[in-house]
């Protein structure tokens, strides 16, 4: 039999990077058994829905370079992959269930069911449940109901006094009292289905072998285990990671604390690649020290027999940074060119570079400036001064000789070094030995030299080597902002 598994978004918001970890599992399930990635679109919940949430979820999906089998873009056998265009499917099914007596009419007002909460909470029950009042209506009664339009739903008649067993593929065997279930609704008054009826219709119809889904929805699993059983269907095997947590915290991500969409982490300057390796371990690991997995990698490796057996894990930001360094660390200084460009140009249209018309110089700026980056929409900050005259500090021009009149001594020094120096000659060793000797022949301090000429042309303190800088600026700009720098004390 061939693995299908499948994700089912709700386009109530951006798509979660939760949510892209579990992607990320069931992919890696499905590749690794020569099966299917099915992407199924729950848009059921219409008063949440978002404008353009569909699109931009499965472009973001694209973006880490995820592709699936079947689905919305794709199409597939199974079609259509919206739940909103499949309503008659689920009506059809509803009323299945209430012609075996496993599902019922509603017709209870809103009236009714907000006195019967009041009640239940007045008597300090820890959870509300509907009475099954309407499961013992006549038939008489049903019709009668029906041929006045009555406004109804429908609801999973749970029996009582049951023990329900669910064998989960991460967390062993689970057991849960039906007396502890509500009638759910399947089928609400608008035709729409709830989540419970459409999610065990759509992954039986589209023939899931395997439902990996977040920590959160193991509640609702006993319910669907009453719908395939009612239904008489093979139930899919289920397995709940864990869900994500903020470090040092047992809550869940939160926006206060940081991005939470996936897409925000790619407009911040991560790499697809290194949020993807990030993830891969949030909940799962090979058993051995390897860190560093690409996607095929870790399809290869997967297993769910190691996914933790958790609720939490902790999504450790400071380390998705170190990755996000890592990888771009391991890019040449070509190939990160192209993407710091194709990064400004899709997030930052406006920025100053995208007017830069020399790629190879902004190629050896990027290779000064590699090591010193975690994130792509750092680069703009920290090469500002290869591509403008830098604002400079007097303050800080003065930090580390100690006097405007040392501050001046050493940079008029510097010009006249300078300007000695032919510019077919301006280059790196050249500039690197007379910076030297003219320290050595005027008794200056290495740090209060070199810091005050890197003041003097970065308005930085914390750059690349200072000779590396000067040698790329060219001649004429190193005189010139040396010059600005003097006249600026």
């Amino acid at each position: 039999m061939s693995v299908r598994t499948r994700i089912a978004p709700s386009p109530t918001g951006e798509y979660h990077v939760g949510g892209l970890r579990t992607l990320l599992f069931d992919y890696a399930l499905a590749k690794k058994n020569n099966g299917q990635l099915i992407i199924r679109i729950e848009d059921t919940d219409q008063g949440r829905l978002v404008p353009g949430a569909v699109e931009r979820l499965l472009d973001v999906i694209e973006e880490y370079g995820i592709s699936w089998d079947e689905g919305p873009r794709v199409g597939g056998p199974h079609a259509p992959y919206v739940q909103s265009e499949r309503l008659d499917l689920y009506k059809k099914y509803a009323k299945e269930l209430v012609e075996k007596g496993q599902a019922y009419y509603c017709f209870c007002t809103e009236e009714r069911l907000n006195k019967l909460r009041e009640e239940q909470r007045s008597k300090g029950m820890p959870t509300t449940k509907y009475d099954k009042h309407c499961f013992g209506l006549s038939k008489e009664e049903i019709s009668q109901n029906l041929s006045q339009n009555k406004s109804y739903v429908i609801r999973l008649n749970v029996p009582k006094d049951r023990i329900i067993e669910v064998d989960d593929l991460v967390l062993g065997k689970l057991t849960f009292p039906s007396n502890d279930l509500d009638d759910q609704i399947l089928l609400k008054s608008d035709g729409f289905p709830t989540y419970q009826l459409a999610v065990v219709v759509d992954d039986h119809l589209m023939e899931i072998t395997h439902v990996i889904r977040g920590f959160e929805w193991l509640p609702s699993t006993p319910k669907h285990v009453l719908l395939y059983e009612a239904f008489g269907w093979k139930i899919p095997n289920h397995a709940h990671v864990p869900l994500l947590k903020e470090a040092g915290s047992t809550k869940k991500l939160s926006k206060r604390m940081g991005s939470v969409a996936a897409a925000d982490f790619l407009k911040e300057g991560y790499l697809p690649e290194a949020v993807l390796n990030f993830l891969m371990f949030l909940g799962w690991n090979p058993g051995t020290e390897k860190e560093i997995y690409n996607l095929k990698e870790f399809v290869d490796d997967f297993s769910i027999d190691r996914i933790q057996k958790t609720d939490l894990v902790t999504f450790d930001r400071q380390k998705l940074l170190w990755y996000n360094g890592y990888y771009i660390r391991a890019y040449s200084a070509e190939d990160l060119t192209t993407k710091i460009i194709d990064y400004h140009k899709k997030y930052y249209p406006d920025a100053l570079f995208i007017n830069w018309t020399d790629p190879l110089y902004t190629q050896q700026v990027v290779r000064l400036l590699q090591e010193r980056l975690k994130l792509l929409s750092e680069f703009q900050l920290l090469s500002s001064y290869f591509y403008s005259k830098p604002e400079i500090d007097k303050k800080l021009l003065i930090e580390f000789s100690g006097s405007v009149e040392r501050s001046s001594e050493i940079l008029n020094s510097f010009l006249t070094c300078y300007d000695g120096i032919e510019k077919s000659g301006w280059e790196l060793p050249a500039i690197d030995n007379l910076s030297h000797e003219l320290i050595k022949e005027k008794g200056f301090k290495p740090k209060e030299a070199f810091m005050t000429l890197r003041v003097a042309l970065t308005g930085q303190t914390t750059t690349p080597p200072v000779f590396d800088i000067a040698a790329l600026l060219g001649k004429d700009i190193v005189i010139d902002r040396i010059k600005d720098s003097l006249n600026e004390l």
